[in-house]
């Protein structure tokens, strides 16, 4: 026998039967808009009952086959789809019905007037039937004939016959109308009232009907706000006016380039969804669509941020031409925060994806953390660390994920990470610098300890080269998650060769550290150049920007050439807290509102991130010796004095007293503002504090101050033994 041949076609319009019952016996939908590539068998000895019933040779291929196009339309595929669509038309009949119902008394007048001139082109139309007009030109012909010939009797008698048959007709005429309107108006007069108005409205209505002429309307025209309709004619108008479509001065307007709308516009949720192809021809390509955003958006009367677009990628039945739109009604990223999952989670495995916010239509976000690197920027007070915030929480509740966490500003945001960071840098003070130099060469030691472990592993075991859930546990390598905050701080205040090492640190870190299982997870308010180095920024792979001041800021934080494609993050207004522009690839990102997650919240998780990590083994480092967390797990309480001072003197063995009510101050301003030298002696002193000396020597000074062994002292021993220290 014959080898048989196998080749692949597209069969575009052509799909499996098999697929097709299936789908009926399941009840799921059947996409005919993606063309399928199936291997059919084709040669001389191919079998007569093969099992492709779309052979060409197949005589029941026209009624076997099932056709592309779709047996129902895009709003009717779903029961959602169905009602929004029903709500959206009873929107618009309420609009209508309003628009017009105001204005009524202006179309009674209007339909008066249309009225009067009917009836005067009516009457004038009327009069040549009711003067005999057609016997006119017999008399006047008779008439010219008798002047010429006034000797002719007969000539004069057939003109006398014709002038009296003319004022006959004109007589019996002119009377039967005034005795048909005598009759009406006596009628409608004694009509009742209800019976008077229909007779008034059957007169007045083909009489303004009459009157109307050409250009005349009776009712107003207008559109629609978008909130309550959408249509086609709309989107062409707006990208022609946009530059995006020929506008052919002069030409019908039949005649004019238009887009070509593959779906809707259809109500999607609390906007409008359509995806259209740019006509061939004219030189615009999607790319061109999403630049002319804010355009586009003035255009269809709506605000920018109301306006999503996105590219159809190939991969999606897309092309270069081909753009995907959704205008929301009205401003999606404003309301009542979302709350985290987080929040009321036991635990999480920080390798699944993280639970991040919501999209503008209400679509969750999760953003996948594991080999990746993250740079979040914005103007101060937009929820940035809030945000910053939820992907160190999602570590918090993994016991094998080890935090390493920095905050440039030191204030009480990242406060309660004490109980379970295995370091914790708070400020950008000389000893939290020296601090934050050290951590970095503790986390690039670790770094190649782990790659010299994983490079001695069989592949059998570590594949990849990289770190798997059963290497991390085996082996005991957690997840470090290297948090930083407020970079530009530590930059700004270090020396110029301080600053370089620590770039290069942290490059090392958020290139080669994910394979090794670190994660890097950045923040600044001004990402420029000299606040956060594009060397730095430019090789991290998640970004996410809150409000910035223009779009040059924007590309700063998001990439270069971002707002060009649509990711602006300086389109968000002062009321958008929480709501960023997040990109995750070269051609990827989605404006998110971020799941919320407060302070006293974030602290619940630190709180329960400890206890994992007791239970598991893994609580090290700084988090270890909190005495905090240590008088809290023994059922004591140290006084808040105490355990705040210890917080700022954490780096440093000694601190004089104005640096120390500075810290304070930086930690929480609403308790300790109006702290002085004198308040903050007595405090302490009333807390236990007994101070061997009153006077301290730092980088050879001498000046008023503490030593921490003094306030360590303070706390029961029992707590500091637990506490490891």
């Amino acid at each position: 026998m014959t080898e048989l041949a196998t080749e692949t076609i597209d069969v575009g319009t052509i799909h499996h039967l098999d697929d097709h019952r299936a789908t009926r016996t399941t009840g799921a939908p059947v996409d005919l808009t993606k063309p399928s590539l199936v291997s059919v068998p084709t040669g001389p000895d191919t079998p007569a009952n093969g099992e492709a019933v779309d052979r060409p040779d197949n005589p029941l291929v026209d009624w076997l086959t099932v056709p592309d196009a779709p047996v129902l339309p895009m709003w009717a595929r779903s029961r959602t789809s169905v009602i929004a669509h029903v709500h959206a038309f009873g929107r618009l009949t309420w609009w209508h019905a309003r628009y017009h119902g105001f204005r009524t008394p202006k179309y009674l007048v209007k339909t008066v007037l249309l009225a009067a001139r009917g009836f005067y082109r009516a009457a004038a139309g009327l009069w040549p039937t009711l003067a005999a007009h057609d016997h006119t030109a017999t008399v006047k012909a008779l008439r010219a004939q008798v002047k010429a010939r006034p000797e002719d009797v007969d000539l004069a008698v057939r003109l006398q016959v014709a002038h009296y048959a003319r004022t006959q007709t004109r007589r019996w005429r002119f009377g039967a109308a005034a005795a048909g309107v005598t009759a009406a108006a006596v009628g409608v007069a004694l009509a009742p009232p209800l019976l008077q108005a229909g007779i008034a409205a059957a007169v007045v209505t083909p009489l303004a009907y009459l009157g109307r002429g050409k250009e005349t309307r009776l009712l107003d025209q207008a559109a629609p706000p978008l909130k309550v309709d959408m249509s086609a004619q709309q989107l062409n108008d707006a990208l022609r006016a946009a530059g995006l479509l020929k506008s052919g001065s002069g030409k019908d307007e039949k005649d004019l380039p238009k887009v070509h709308c593959t779906m809707g516009p259809v109500r999607d949720g609390r906007g409008w969804a359509v995806i259209f192809d740019l006509p061939r021809g004219g030189g615009k390509t999607a790319s061109d669509v999403l630049a002319k955003r804010e355009v586009i958006a003035q255009e269809l009367g709506v605000d920018e941020i109301q306006v999503i677009m996105s590219r159809v990628r190939a991969a999606k039945g897309g092309n270069a031409g081909r753009v995907s739109m959704w205008v929301a009604d009205d401003d999606p990223y404003l309301g009542t925060p979302n709350p985290s999952p987080l929040e009321k989670a036991e635990k999480f495995s920080i390798w699944d994806a993280v639970p991040f916010g919501q999209d503008a239509r209400g679509n969750r976000i999760d953003v996948p953390v594991m080999w990746q690197s993250m740079f979040f920027g914005g103007l101060p007070r937009r929820g940035k660390t809030f945000t910053q915030r939820l992907l160190t929480a999602a570590g918090l509740l993994d016991a094998y994920v080890r935090h390493y966490i920095a905050d440039g500003k030191g204030g009480a945001d990242w406060m309660p990470t004490k109980a379970v960071a295995h370091r914790l840098i708070m400020g950008a003070e000389d000893d939290a610098i020296e601090a934050l130099k050290a951590m970095l060469q503790e986390l690039l030691a670790e770094m190649e300890r782990r790659f010299a472990l994983l490079r001695d592993l069989p592949t059998s075991v570590c594949p990849e080269g990289k770190l798997t859930p059963d290497i991390m546990v085996k082996y005991n390598l957690p997840v470090i998650f290297v948090t930083i905050d407020e970079l530009q701080e530590y930059f700004t205040a270090m020396e110029r060769d301080d600053r370089e090492q620590v770039i290069n640190d942290l490059c090392r870190i958020a290139r080669r550290g994910p394979a090794a299982g670190f994660i890097s997870n950045f923040a600044s308010q001004r990402p420029d150049a000299e606040s956060v180095p594009p060397k730095l920024r430019e090789i991290i792979t998640i970004r996410y920007s809150t409000q910035v001041v223009d779009r040059t800021s924007s590309d700063m934080v998001l990439g270069k050439g971002k707002a060009a494609q649509g990711a602006d993050a300086s389109v968000l207004s002062e009321d958008h807290k929480g709501v960023g522009v997040l990109v995750t690839g070269p051609a990827s990102y989605v404006t998110v509102r971020a799941d919320y997650l407060d302070g006293p919240t974030f602290a619940a998780l630190c709180r329960k991130g400890r206890a994992l990590r007791e239970a598991a083994g893994q609580l090290t480092g700084d988090a270890a010796g909190d005495v905090t967390a240590a008088a809290d797990a023994a059922g004591l309480t140290v006084p808040a004095i105490v355990s705040d001072v210890l917080e700022v003197m954490r780096h440093s063995p000694r601190m004089f007293t104005t640096d120390l009510l500075a810290g304070l101050v930086n930690l929480d301003e609403d308790v300790y503002g109006d702290f002085n030298a004198e308040r903050l002696a007595s405090e302490l002193e009333a807390a236990g504090v007994k101070r061997t000396s009153k006077q301290v020597k730092i980088s050879g000074a001498n000046g008023a101050g503490y030593q921490r062994r003094d306030i360590e002292a303070a706390v029961p021993a029992e707590i500091l033994l637990s506490a490891g220290r």
